[in-house]
């Protein structure tokens, strides 16, 4: 084979390679990466080793040094980078919290976007239903669960105050890990269910709170509750809402897989889908911490829990929409 052909056939495997070790160099070259169609990071590993082949097949072939010589900085380039040390694990754990997990999040706006009006339109709309049709709430709850939950809010009385000792706050700490995480892997693994199982949930849960802040609301217990709510709720109910969204991936990729096999594409949205939820995990670990040694102070003043919510909040949706730009993976890598 002369030179120019095989040039001709290999030269955009070159320089997908060459976008990919530039973005690797320079995250502001992340772009350009992705307008090139350059490599998934997965990818990398069998495309260094074709680099090699074909180094060794220029050279057996005497194809000029120019050439060879390119081959040879793009080897030892990608030998670099593939045979360095790794970082350090906490490094890599606070570039996954601070860049990836939102870049990845950010690559399926379509399913987030649906897991929060899933979530957030029940909701809001149990809220306002109850204040003018109160007696509803005796459709969605027993007398008991609703007499229960007027007493533990009820502002008169002082034997039910939200503040508690520090040993039952670290009991409580341990508790919120267990609830708050198996809700949001429950409201992913039920995407399984052809995504049915996700909405199902997201709406179970949009429902259920809502319920509860519009009856304490309507019969005037609701500063308890909004006061013990507005410190954990940024990261709780986010995550909640990311989980319902990988879930809702996982179910479209099974009815639609698109070009893939159908166990393909599943194993796709499953990989995606456990990132997530690995981010989430941390969201409601913080939020469980908030929950149990910050949210039940009651000698806390109200403007500054509604203050301190305010500004996680801020914290938290602007991680989401700014952690990672610019950097290399933009979209996620791993969309079906």
């Amino acid at each position: 084979m002369r030179q120019e052909q095989f040039v001709a056939r290999h030269q955009a495997e070159w320089q997908a390679f060459e976008y990919w070790l530039q973005s690797r160099g320079d995250a502001r070259r992340a772009r350009g990466q992705r307008n090139a169609g350059a490599l998934a990071d997965e990818e990398v590993p069998a495309r260094y080793r074709r680099l090699c082949q074909q180094l060794a097949l220029a050279r057996r072939r005497g194809y000029s040094p120019a050439l060879t010589g390119h081959l040879q900085q793009l080897m030892q380039q990608g030998h670099n980078l593939l045979y360095r040390t790794q970082a350090p694990r906490w490094r890599r754990a606070l570039e996954f919290l601070l860049a990836d997990f939102p870049r990845l999040v950010r690559s399926e706006p379509g399913c987030m976007a649906a897991a929060l009006a899933l979530f957030a339109l029940p909701l809001v709309g149990m809220f306002v239903l109850l204040q003018f049709r109160p007696e509803l709430i005796h459709g969605l709850m027993d007398p008991a669960q609703v007499a229960a939950l007027e007493r533990m809010y009820d502002p008169a009385d002082p034997r039910h105050a939200l503040g508690r000792e520090s040993g039952s706050d670290w009991q409580m700490f341990g508790h919120y890990i267990m609830n708050n995480i198996s809700i949001g892997l429950r409201t992913f693994a039920s995407g399984l269910l052809a995504g049915v199982g996700a909405i199902l949930v997201l709406i179970f849960n949009g429902v259920t709170i809502g319920a509860v802040f519009g009856h304490l609301q309507q019969i005037g217990h609701g500063d308890p509750l909004w006061r013990f709510v507005a410190g954990h709720a940024p990261f709780e109910l986010t995550a909640i809402v990311l989980c319902g969204g990988a879930g809702l991936r996982l179910g479209l990729n099974l009815i639609a897989p698109g070009r893939h096999r159908r166990a393909d594409a599943l194993v796709v949205a499953g990989r995606k889908g456990a990132r997530i939820c690995l981010g989430a995990a941390v969201m409601l670990l913080i939020a469980a911490f908030i929950e149990a040694f910050w949210s039940s102070t009651q000698s806390i003043p109200a403007s500054i829990k509604y203050g301190v919510s305010a500004v996680l909040w801020t914290l938290v949706l602007g991680w989401l929409w700014r952690g990672g730009r610019g950097g290399a993976g933009e979209g996620g890598g791993d969309a079906a």
